[in-house]
């Protein structure tokens, strides 16, 4: 049986596995969520609904979860010698001289430091940020709009947005994923600038914006959580590291 622990649950086996409990006023039926990007697990629930309830729903729901789970990637964290995606293609991470990391013929070179993963990530977070741009200016001139703003984050749920001011939000994660991938995103998100919805005539203006959608909406229901697995906030080694040097 679930076990409380405040606003966790823990479901006993092997391994454990910790959920969080969320209440909303906007929920009207339990809905369990497994992150693709951390395996983290939350079960929303009304406000109005039993405790005991809850967790009877989470017992009963815990095959499925666990099968979930063990599709979640494992995290990945860049390595001198390894290799990371950028635009589709695995490119190689080479120790350089250089105090930032860049992205030359093919090759990231960073330097050898505890903070390598940080700095191969601003390093993408900048070409994502050119490659996005660019194609969002592309797209936005085929449809004669002109978008308000354009901002990168790192979401994980979704992969760009629109808002109804014209302001564009993407992931900068779709730099690793392969150039069709990264300029459908942004021809589905910039053919939101004239349909605020997903009617027809929404669909119509991305087909004519993008004609090829299939390959790249598939490519990313199977691959995107790989996208999502990186880190770049510090590798295991440099955790380590510190842990090792506290007193």
């Amino acid at each position: 049986m679930p076990q409380s622990i405040g606003q966790t649950h823990v479901l006993d086996g092997d391994p454990p596995v910790i959920v969080t409990l969320r209440r909303s006023g906007r929920t009207r039926r339990f809905l369990l969520r497994v992150s693709c990007a951390d395996g983290r697990v939350s079960l929303s629930l009304p406000v109005w609904a039993a405790e005991a309830e809850a967790l009877a729903f989470l017992e009963k729901r815990e095959p499925w979860l666990r099968r979930q789970l063990a599709n979640v990637a494992a995290p990945c964290y860049p390595r001198i010698g390894g290799t990371l995606p950028i635009a589709g293609v695995l490119c190689p991470i080479r120790p350089g001289t250089c105090r930032v990391a860049r992205f030359l013929d093919g090759v990231i070179e960073v330097p050898d430091t505890p903070q390598l993963a940080p700095r191969i990530g601003a390093l993408l977070q900048s070409l994502a940020r050119e490659q996005l741009t660019t194609a969002s200016d592309h797209y936005a001139q085929k449809l004669g709009r002109q978008p308000r703003r354009i901002t990168l984050r790192d979401p994980r749920t979704r992969w760009g947005s629109c808002s109804a001011r014209g302001d564009l939000m993407y992931s900068w994660r779709l730099v690793m994923a392969p150039p069709e991938v990264l300029n459908y995103v942004v021809a589905h998100e910039v053919a939101h600038l004239a349909e605020m919805n997903h009617s027809p005539r929404f669909w119509t203006v991305c087909g004519q914006l993008f004609p090829r959608q299939h390959a790249p909406r598939a490519w990313l229901k199977s691959h995107g959580a790989e996208l999502l697995a990186w880190r770049f906030d510090s590798t295991p080694d440099a955790v380590q590291a510190i842990t090792d040097k506290t007193p």
